[in-house]
This record gives structure tokens, sequence and C-alpha cells, in this order.
């Protein structure tokens, strides 16, 4: 474990990126738009091409967002080794393709490449750090920074540390996407797919077995999304969205109303046994996530947030006022 501490988050000026693919293109575009000098490397020989062409395709959304002073395409490099890439970066991005021992190699290439102290963070979709930082000499820097795609797009970034990584550098990463415009879930525990992805796939296998079965269309499917929860999901999750099905009661109101349909076959997934302390978690969260909000400014919150998101995706009704 290096005793070398990294540089203040604020004030890291050069960021290494290793995979120049749709994610670390994304990765590289999203950090030349907060106006970082960027070092990529990916050993494709056409890689250079790609991600500048990637970056390119991204510009235009990532202007309308709003450039960093100083923010330029001119700022990124691309380096020719690995070991070039890494000399003199003070946080680096690994964004290879979702092989384990591939991972395993390159983490531990890329700890013995880049300067003592600085983060290295890997942008798996599922693959616990643990598992990834067992050949690297120094495991203790080494920790998951999950990204969506496209990272230039999404705010979330999902960080988690492995059994040997040093709570220090978490919490460094964590302040260094923050200060980089993400929106950082820091997560206490790691569990595969982490958080999002977790989310997402009980959703997508949920859709596969209904096609499969002959249950729903894939047009149906993406309809009852598109046009029915996606549409709250937006700006409110589905922790609260649940909780104003109780009315001014609330979570509470309505696991107490809702929750024996937990026994009704309408997932393939096994639900939770609805005990008092699951019951009591989930109050609690939704008071917290409410931040002081009653049910009535969640209501408004929710009904003004659905009539914005159709406004801006232009499916106002007839006759909306606009």
């Amino acid at each position: 474990m290096s005793t070398t501490p990294p540089p203040d988050p604020a004030r890291v000026t050069r960021v290494t990126c290793v995979g120049a693919g749709v994610i670390g293109g994304g990765w590289v575009a999203h950090f030349l738009a907060r106006g970082y000098d960027v070092t990529a490397w990916d050993p494709a020989p056409d890689a250079a091409g790609k991600l500048r062409r990637l970056v390119d395709a991204a510009w235009p959304a990532l202007t309308q967002l709003g450039l960093a002073p100083g923010a330029s395409r001119d700022r990124l490099t691309v380096a020719e080794t690995l070991e070039e890439a890494c000399a003199d970066a003070q946080f680096v991005q690994e964004s290879a393709p979702e092989k384990l021992e591939l991972k395993r190699e390159l983490l531990a290439q890329l700890d013995a490449a880049t300067p003592a102290g600085v983060v290295i963070a890997s942008s798996t979709s599922g693959y616990p750090m643990t598992d990834m930082q067992t050949e690297a000499a120094d495991p203790s820097r080494l920790l998951v920074g999950h990204p969506f795609n496209p990272p230039y797009l999404i705010p979330l970034v999902e960080v988690v540390g492995g059994e040997r990584t040093d709570r220090s550098a978490v919490e460094w990463a964590s302040r260094f996407y923050e200060v980089a415009g993400k929106s950082v879930i820091t997560m206490e525990r790691e569990l595969p797919g982490f958080i999002a992805n977790r989310l997402q796939e009980a959703l997508w296998r949920e859709a596969l077995h209904m096609v499969a079965n002959g249950e729903a269309t894939v047009k149906e499917i993406d309809d009852s999304i598109t046009e029915g929860p996606g549409l709250r999901w937006a700006f409110m999750g589905p922790c609260l969205t649940f909780a104003l099905a109780g009315g001014e009661g609330g979570m509470g109101h309505m696991l107490d109303h809702f929750g024996p349909s937990l026994k009704s076959p309408w997932t393939r997934l096994e639900a939770p046994e609805l005990d008092t302390a699951l019951r009591d978690a989930m109050v609690a969260g939704c008071e917290e996530a409410a931040a002081g909000r009653s049910i009535a400014d969640l209501v408004a919150e929710r009904d003004q947030g659905v009539i914005d998101v159709l406004r801006a995706t232009g499916r106002l009704p007839k006759g909306a006022a606009e």
C-alpha cells in the first residue's frame, strides 16, 4: 500500500483513460468537456481515429450542456503505450472489455505504470473489485467507478471498493467524480452488477420472459415504460413513486395496503418477506429521500415533472398549454 497521498480532487488537471471504445471514449469526451487534459490509450491499431470521431460526435451535445472554461478537444493526447499514458496521470479511468482475466492483468499493469498514490478506477459493469484487484501490487487504490452509457450525458457513477481497497481511495474518487460533474452513489458494500444495473437487469429479464412466452410484444413492453412509469422515473425513483401510492399515509400505508401483492405472480422474481424490519427500512428510507417535503409537495413535484417530460419530448396532449 502506497503512503503517497493523491492530489486534491479539485486540483486534478490531467486524467488518463485506458480503453477507447464506447464507454472509454464517452469518458474521454466527458473529461474534455469538463476542462481536463486527457491522455488516452487503447491497443487497437485504429483506436486514435475512432476515439476522435466519437469525441467529435459527442461534442455538439456537450456544447448544449455547457462546456467548462478552457474545455477543448485539442486537449486530448493519444499515447503510443500504456506506460506513456500513465506516466503523469492524476487519475486513471479503465474501460477495457468485460473479461475478468483481462481486467486483472490490465489493472496490475496500470498499478505498475501509474505514479504512487494516484487512484485507478474501473468502468466494469458488473465485476466486484475484489475479484479484479488480485494481481496488483497496490490494490488499495483500485476501485470501481461504474458509469452509464453514454458517460458524457448520463450523470450517474457508482463508486465502490474491493476488500483490499483503502476507504480513503473510495472517498477521494467520489469527491473527484463530483468535482468532474457526475452524480455519485458511494456504495458501502460490493454487489455484482452494483445497484442500477441490477434494477435494469430485473426489468430486462422479465421483458425477455414475456416475449418468449408470447405474453407481450417488444413494442408493448417499450411503450409500457415510456408512456407509463418511465415518465416518473426521469425525476423520481421507484421508492418515492410507490410512496405516493399510499396517499397521505406514504410508504407505510402503501406497504400495508399493497404488500400482499408481493405474493402475486406479477414477476418471475422471488419477493423478499415483507417483515417489520423491511417495512421500517422502506418507510425510513422514503422519509430520508423526501428531505422534509410533504406528500402534497411530492405530488406537486411529480405532476409538474411529468408535464415537463411530456413537454420536452413533444408528447403533451393536443390543446395543452405550451
